[in-house]
């Protein structure tokens, strides 16, 4: 079945990944009337029986988060809380239970209260999104959730911030319960044919220590699992300058442990200038995880669908984009158009050419963080990167669109010049699907609200100005080092930025030391 098991580690991992979720859930079909899914739920959905004899169908996640995180969310959900007064007693004491309630229980957010009457849901408001709970529409297996006591959300008084403050906490767990064995073997031994395992966290706060630690004793375990790190950053606008600079730190040591297990990393934060038909809320994490999700899911969608001739595996898709080997961070692009279901022509609506493809592709909104200190800096260099390799996914466009492009037997672009990216194109009449969970955030030409589904091209690709960005991260974080680390770290990210150099190192001492 080729299952993919995934890891949800923080807040913004989570926010980004019940968008994943809902859009999974909403591609089931539930009528013999309807076509088949063009997606395996297999893939990322386990089958199991719920305490009544009732057949479940789960993701198969671990969600972690810290204490007051969750919000209504439930360990023991409706499907397992299983309550039959005519049934056997399920305990030797008799008497009523007596219930000790140390705060008042949380309402449920106008959109859950909704699914939980059998009500169509309304499309919540940023105000009413106070946990990414309050949009989750599917339920989860009971080990999926794992909530961490030592630490609480949104504390001032032990803010959970530190690259270092995260590793202690995955190796105090881990000495403690073995959390591979507690939280993922289960799920793993659960698959028959496991492709690989896909990690949801954050990477500029003390998620990013617990996820290097996790991802390094993931690859310990599983040797030949292809490890795909999805590195969430958090928007910068606002922040003083003191804590931008110790999240650029917390991220520098995060990419660098990273970059040593994963098969393919993707740093992702929100565009800083956002283009003209994006509308988004920047203080909704809510707002601001679907615009990721919407690229993360179109991205991977072709590890899931069920049409054997635009299936790919995870590890098939990681060889291509590393193709020279050592080239394991990729950058996330993404372009959308009207679909044709909504009754008008986008000026977008169509596939990328094959001048375009042959150049590297260049789409409207990059998700590629910034390294620099200071928020709208220009980059020194305006110069189009040299494109190595490039994994184009189209959805919603028909497959003669875009004209013919010649490929070899592995189902890559036939190359020109060895200038030329490695390129490999997958396309589904799939679309993006625009759920009621989903905020308004993409406009068609006349300003209005998308609220259908949309046709989106994604571009996972390694490039040349990886380079530049590790060198720029390098010189701005090197000096906020301690001693003991600063070599270290300053000499692994001049490794990984040479990976990334386009032709021969010039010789240039470009962010040395003074």
């Amino acid at each position: 079945m080729h299952e993919i098991i995934t890891l949800q580690l923080g807040q913004q991992a989570n926010y980004l990944a019940t968008h994943f979720w809902n859009t999974q859930e909403s591609y089931f079909t539930y009528s013999p009337d309807q076509p088949e899914s063009p997606v395996d739920h297999d893939v990322h959905f386990r089958p199991g029986l719920a305490p009544d004899g009732t057949e479940t169908f789960m993701p198969r996640t671990v969600i972690y988060d810290l204490k007051g995180a969750f919000g209504t969310l439930r360990k023991i959900n409706a499907l397992y809380d299983v309550n039959d007064e005519s049934g056997p007693p399920q305990a030797l004491w008799q008497a009523p239970p007596t219930i000790h309630q140390t705060s008042p229980a949380l309402p449920l957010s106008p959109y859950l209260a909704a699914l939980n009457a059998s009500l169509p849901p309304s499309r919540p408001q940023p105000s009413q999104i106070r946990f990414f709970s309050d949009y989750s529409s599917l339920f989860y297996h009971p080990r999926s959730i794992v909530q961490l006591h030592e630490h609480e959300v949104n504390s001032s008084i032990a803010p959970f911030e530190r690259h270092a403050t995260g590793e202690e906490l995955f190796a105090d767990l881990d000495r403690e319960h073995d959390l591979l064995d507690r939280d993922l073997r289960p799920f793993v031994e659960e698959a028959d044919c496991m492709q690989g395992v896909q990690v949801f966290a954050g990477v500029d706060d003390a998620w990013g220590g617990f996820a290097a630690r996790y991802v390094e004793r993931v690859r310990d375990e599983y040797g030949k699992v292809g490890v795909w790190v999805w590195g969430v950053q958090q928007p910068v606008g606002g922040v003083a300058r003191d804590k931008r600079l110790l999240r650029l730190a917390n991220k520098a040591r995060t990419i660098t442990e990273l970059y040593k297990q994963a098969s393919i990393m993707v740093p992702l934060a929100v565009p800083e200038r956002l283009a003209s038909r994006v509308k988004l809320d920047l203080g909704s994490q809510w707002h601001t995880s679907a615009l990721l999700a919407a690229a993360v899911e179109s991205a991977t969608l072709p590890s899931r669908l069920r049409d054997p001739l635009k299936r790919d595996t995870l590890g098939a898709m990681a060889d291509v984009l590393n193709v020279m080997g050592k080239q394991s961070v990729a950058g996330l692009q993404m372009r959308f158009a009207r679909s044709d279901a909504e009754g008008q022509k986008d000026s977008r609506q169509r596939k990328l050419s094959e001048e375009e493809l042959s150049e590297g592709v260049q789409l409207d909104i990059r998700f590629t963080p910034s390294d620099q200190l200071d928020s709208y800096a220009r980059s020194s260099r305006f110069d189009r990167p040299r494109v190595f390799s490039q994994l184009v996914a189209s959805r919603g466009y028909d497959d003669e669109e875009g004209g013919d492009v010649e490929m070899d037997e592995a189902g890559r672009r036939v190359r020109r010049s060895s200038y030329e990216p490695v390129t490999k194109s997958y396309n589904s009449d799939l679309r993006f699907p625009l759920l009621e969970s989903f905020p308004e955030i993409f406009r068609g030409d006349d300003d209005e609200p998308l609220t259908e589904s949309l046709n989106i091209t994604s571009s996972l690709s390694t490039d040349s100005s990886v380079s530049g960005k590790l060198k720029q991260l390098r010189a701005t974080v090197i000096r906020s080092i301690g001693l003991e680390d600063r070599e270290t770290l300053g000499n692994e990210l001049m490794e990984m930025a040479d990976e990334y150099h386009e032709g021969w190192s010039s010789g240039s001492d470009e962010g040395e030391d003074d």
